[in-house]
């Protein structure tokens, strides 16, 4: 899948197939938040299911225990996420977003023109990115085409499912 990014100074194709190793990379904000949920997860959420689980065993036996088994399993996912944000935090390089540019970089909020639609991003690192508060990561094919633009740029990419985009930069916040 090929992204091309036209503007008055340069010509860029960005292929986004092949395999790629994970670097994680966070805002400020994204680390911080990153930080608040694990803390709640080691500490308030562990404790609230560490009792669910200790009133589903005064229930008697564990093992036809559905009250159990849910709590259970919910440890399970918990103590799958405090891991993934461990490690997540510990292998991620945080970005300061440049106060003053007139380029899109990785914190920018960027307002395009989207098929006469205007629609406003924010990029972000994958870790942090979230569809519906309109953060998408620098890695998927827009975040990527957008990175380094400018106001005006127009860019032309083909998106996850085959269809083409056409997006032109209207404004760069930082």
């Amino acid at each position: 899948m090929l992204g091309r990014f036209r503007s008055n100074e340069r010509h860029i194709e960005i292929d986004y197939g092949g395999p790629m190793e994970k670097d994680y990379i966070l805002t400020q904000e994204g680390k911080a938040k990153l930080e608040e949920e694990l803390h709640y997860l080691e500490t308030e959420k562990r404790a609230e299911i560490g009792e669910r689980i200790r009133v589903a065993r005064e229930f008697g036996d564990i093992s036809e225990n559905s009250e159990y088994d849910d709590a259970k399993n919910e440890q399970a996912m918990m103590e799958g996420r405090i891991a993934e944000i461990t490690r997540i935090l510990g292998e991620a390089t945080v970005v300061d977003t440049p106060k003053r540019s007139s380029k899109v970089n990785i914190g920018s909020k960027v307002t395009v023109d989207m098929g006469g639609k205007e629609r406003a991003f924010t990029i972000v690192g994958a870790a942090e990115s979230n569809s519906a508060e309109g953060k998408i990561s620098n890695e998927s094919p827009v975040g990527a085409a957008l990175l380094g633009s400018k106001k005006g740029d127009e860019i032309d990419l083909q998106g996850p499912t085959g269809r083409d985009i056409h997006m032109t930069v209207l404004k760069i916040e930082h």
